[in-house]
């Protein structure tokens, strides 16, 4: 296996056809260099033997593609026999080397496991012969071949890295760095783990050229130039996600056994487990998979991670878990209502379709408050943020910012500003820190030299222009004193309110703070509707009023928020699914017909 690479907006084709002839061993990623071998490893011919179960033989001619970005992603090709070129388009329709691989090698990366657009294309560079694994057969491998299954997981999660970290298969976003615009693109692809690369037409001259080709008006900023050359103005979540192939349709003919509202730590657990237990699951979120557990910067008291793990890592991880595990997870898609007059459930999307599920779990968490405070929808993505992400972090660079907020996701956020910026101004609404944060934040942040604690305080006015925040005013409600900073960048992590709206018409029971009531909050008499298809059924533990759907995690009264709690919810679950499913598989005739679009329980 040779590897080759050109520079980074390499714009001569030519270099694709001469690239074995001229190739190089270029260096990986800083953060990858290391573990070349694990991203490339070798099969043997025992393991290749072992593999020919879940595949078929298929013959290419040279130059013909084995992988192309524009068709649904086949699966995983392991090489026999020739040679197959690696290449990748960044932005202007040009590819530029990656690899070469050899007989021995296998061509796929994470996106293989679900069947999603490939990142990359492969053209045969002679008559090549190969064992085409599809993706339903290489989740079967991963997990019926433990240890080679381990490797070649480990080498599709190591090559996602690398295209995350030189952009590689993504989009050029062009802008303003800051910008609303901007922000918003960027943490919608990082946070759901894609590939792309910030361009500031100020800077770079390749962006430079674009926008003057293109001219776009300030309202239809940022540019995307989509990696097979196609510009899209200022393109909302979803729009990108069709350009880019993320976006999944979704059929009303198909039934699921479980379907997952929420791609948070307690939804992502209970598909981790349901798929792992044969159940056919759906999850469907908003924006990105890990919720507000995503944009942590480090969970440092999560069981196992010692030296703690940042959130959008752990929610990675079980991504890529529930990938292997056969769930389909649709991002972004939100969910306006649920049906629950009709078996199997029917859930309306935002699309207009609905999709059917004989379980429901609600997984929705909670949404980001915001004070009052006037102007302040005007300001965010311009100044304004809910969370601090990599991306925020490397906008206020030495600067001087204003966080609010008292608890452990606050705490978190001080911690990792704190390495980046100039001074951290915290503000609290309490006298100390002591009734809402963990101790070892507390410690932690009062160790830091450029942390200022102002406690008894709050915002009361924004200062700033279109251009965004410029400066902030709060007060001392103890003695009245009033505060002004010129700042760029304030943070705001001031709780959260329940993520329920959605449940309005649907009869499940909320309590008086708009939190899903479960289990032993409900009366099995009183309060369990007559959208249970059994008159005898007592509600379990995380069960609603309405028979099949379950609520976990932040969105249900009582939970524990937090990230471990959150998980066992996901994981305790399922085991409570699969006790209806058992206890629902025969529907009285009239249940099941009512208002049912499919006529029939699959």
């Amino acid at each position: 296996m040779k590897e080759v690479t050109d520079g980074l907006f390499s714009r001569n084709s030519s270099q694709v056809d001469d690239a074995s002839a001229n190739a190089a061993d270029p260096p990986l990623s800083s953060k990858l260099v290391s573990r070349r071998a694990q991203m490339f490893p070798k099969l043997v011919p025992t393991e290749i033997n072992r593999l020919r179960r879940f595949g078929k033989l298929q013959t290419w001619q040279p130059g013909e593609l084995l992988i192309d970005p524009s068709t649904r992603g086949v699966g995983m090709f392991v090489l026999l026999s020739g040679r197959v070129l690696i290449t990748r388009k960044i932005g202007f329709g040009d590819e530029t080397p990656i690899v070469e691989h050899e007989p021995g090698d296998f061509l796929a990366e994470i996106s293989q496991l679900s069947g999603r657009p490939a990142l990359v294309y492969g053209r045969a560079l002679d008559i090549v012969e190969t064992l085409l694994i599809d993706p339903p057969s290489l989740r079967a491998v991963v997990i019926a071949e433990v240890e080679l299954g381990e490797r070649i997981m480990r080498a599709l999660i190591l090559r996602r890295l690398e295209l995350i970290d030189t952009g590689g298969g993504g989009p050029l976003l062009i802008g303003t760095p800051g910008s609303a615009g901007m922000v918003r693109l960027e943490g919608f692809l990082s946070r759901n783990g894609h590939p792309y690369l910030a361009l500031d037409p100020m800077l770079d001259s390749i962006a430079g050229e674009v926008m003057k080709l293109h001219q776009p008006l300030p309202d239809e900023l940022p540019l995307v130039v989509c990696p097979d050359g196609t510009v899209v103005k200022c393109p909302t979540e979803r729009e990108l996600a069709r350009h880019l192939g993320l976006y999944v349709e979704l059929s009303p003919d198909r039934v699921y056994d479980v379907a997952i509202v929420g791609a948070g730590p307690a939804g992502l657990a209970s598909a981790v487990y349901a798929a792992s237990e044969g159940l056919s699951v759906l999850v469907l979120d908003t924006h990105a998979f890990g919720g507000q557990a995503g944009a942590s910067s480090r969970i440092e008291n999560y069981l196992g991670f010692p030296t703690g793990i940042s959130g959008q890592a752990l929610a990675g991880r079980a991504y890529v878990q529930a990938l292997k595990f056969g769930a389909e997870m649709v991002v972004p898609v939100e969910v306006m209502s649920l049906d629950c007059t009709r078996f199997p459930r029917a859930i309306q999307l935002d699309s207009g379709g609905q999709v059917f599920a004989k379980a429901v779990v609600i997984a929705t968490g909670a949404k980001y408050r915001r004070p009052d405070i006037p102007g302040l929808e005007k300001y965010e993505d311009r100044g304004v943020y809910y969370w601090a992400s990599p991306i925020e972090a490397a906008l206020c660079s030495q600067e001087e910012v204003v966080l609010v907020g008292g608890g452990n996701s606050a705490g978190q956020a001080i911690v990792f500003l704190a390495s980046h910026v100039a001074h951290v101004h915290h503000l609290i609404r309490g006298s100390n820190l002591e009734k809402s944060m963990s101790k070892y934040l507390i410690d932690r942040i009062g160790l830091l030299p450029n942390v200022t604690l102002y406690t008894e305080s709050e915002i009361v006015a924004i200062e700033g222009s279109e251009e965004g925040v410029s400066g902030v005013k709060w007060l001392n409600r103890k003695d009245g004193s009033k505060h002004t900073k010129s700042v760029q960048r304030i943070f705001l992590f001031v709780g959260a309110d329940p993520n329920t709206d959605w449940l309005d018409s649907c009869g499940v029971e909320l309590n008086d703070k708009g939190f899903v009531c479960t289990g032993i909050d409900l009366s099995p008499v009183d309060n369990v509707q007559l959208t249970h298809l059994k008159k005898d059924h007592h509600p379990l533990p995380l069960e609603t009023s309405v028979a099949g759907v379950f609520a976990i995690g932040d969105a249900r009264a009582g939970s524990t928020k937090r990230v471990a709690a959150a998980v066992g919810e996901g994981a305790a679950v399922v085991a409570q699914v699969h006790a209806w499913l058992a206890s629902h598989e025969t529907i009285p005739a009239q249940a099941a017909e009512h208002d049912n679009p499919l006529g029939r329980v699959n």
